[in-house]
């Protein structure tokens, strides 16, 4: 099965442990963004993980590419051009301080990409699903065109598509999102969100639920579900559910919404590493598991038990393969160790 990913990668630059930024006069640098995170997770389940993107030709850009091919990701549809690549600033919470991103991704190589840069029929030319997040077109420039672009070749070529819908206040208005993310999800067959973008898009919540104060009310989504499926025709959609106690320690769980039907996951008690990265993780789950023909209650405990993996790692790529998933959605949590 052939997954093809499109959106931004950037250099993300952390301060060691749980110190703050410039604590230190030492940043680690690594590399990350949604849809690259959900092409490694697939490339690390045995997929066939296509990644698209535009880099800048220049050693930055080299090194990103490179780091993707250790993964066993295709990059050979990378568009290379432009000025920078984008950078974020990581620095991880611990007990009642939140984590902090700062970003300094103006001007971008993707964020000032032209539609006649992608090649969609060519990109898209045996592939089973296509993957974007909503932070791509909210970078600016013609980029939601391009996503249109690439929806409209995917539909056309019978490509399932998938989107996490991702809002990001610091790139764009709700206004803004609403707009674009509304053409956009018409092509969209798998719908991924959590308890806070479909109400920040598209104005849809769920009653009873206290977001801030880690109060979530799980059959109140089957209604957020719903009115997402009646909107835009979703085949399927997909809700991650976050209780926050504090930045280390979360309930997670997730919910697979179906034809009227929805799905509830285990809960997992996590004591967090490093939760960027968490969501892609639980969309690379839910790909894996559909395009292999999981049953709907399956596909949700694999979604959701890769991504408890992934908040114990440390970066925004999720190293872990399918047989560790299976382990954990199968209810071995104990974290002994494997001699």
């Amino acid at each position: 099965m052939r997954i093809v990913t499109f959106g931004e990668i950037m250099l993300r630059l952390s301060p060691e442990g749980y110190t703050r930024l410039l604590q230190r006069d030492r940043l680690e640098a690594t590399f990350g963004g949604g849809e690259a995170n959900v092409a490694v997770s697939l490339a690390n389940f045995g997929m066939d993980s296509v990644y698209v993107t535009k880099l800048p030709d220049n050693p930055i850009g080299q090194a990103c590419l490179n780091n993707l091919r250790s993964f066993g990701v295709d990059t050979s549809k990378i568009v290379r051009g432009g000025d920078r690549l984008g950078i974020y600033y990581m620095e991880k919470g611990a007990s009642l301080r939140s984590s902090l991103c700062i970003y300094d991704r103006a001007h971008s190589a993707i964020a000032e990409a032209q539609p006649e840069d992608f090649d969609w029929d060519t990109i898209l030319d045996g592939a089973d699903w296509f993957h974007f997040t909503g932070i791509t077109p909210a970078l600016g420039g013609r980029l939601v065109d391009i996503c249109l672009d690439a929806c409209k070749a995917a539909k056309a070529r019978g490509v399932k598509v998938s989107c996490d819908l991702n809002y990001r206040g610091k790139l764009w208005t709700r206004e803004q999102a609403r707009e674009a993310m509304t053409k956009l999800c018409r092509y969209v067959d798998v719908c991924i969100s959590n308890e806070e973008d479909a109400k920040d898009v598209f104005g849809i919540e769920s009653k009873d639920s206290d977001i801030g104060g880690g109060k979530l009310n799980k059959e109140g989504y089957i209604s957020v579900a719903s009115q997402l499926t009646e909107k835009f025709g979703f085949k399927k959609v997909a809700i991650t559910l976050r209780t926050s106690h504090s930045a280390f320690d979360n309930d997670w769980a997730g919910m697979l919404y179906d034809c009227g039907k929805a799905y509830f996951s285990r809960e997992y008690d996590l004591h967090i590493v490093d939760r960027v990265g968490g969501g892609d993780s639980f969309g690379a789950g839910l790909i894996y598991s559909l395009l292999n023909g999981y049953d709907d209650q399956s596909a949700i405990e694999f979604a959701v038990a890769a991504s408890a993996l992934k908040h114990t790692i440390e970066g925004d790529f999720n190293r872990v393969s399918v047989k560790e998933v299976k382990k954990i959605a199968g209810g071995s949590m104990s974290g002994r160790i494997e001699r």
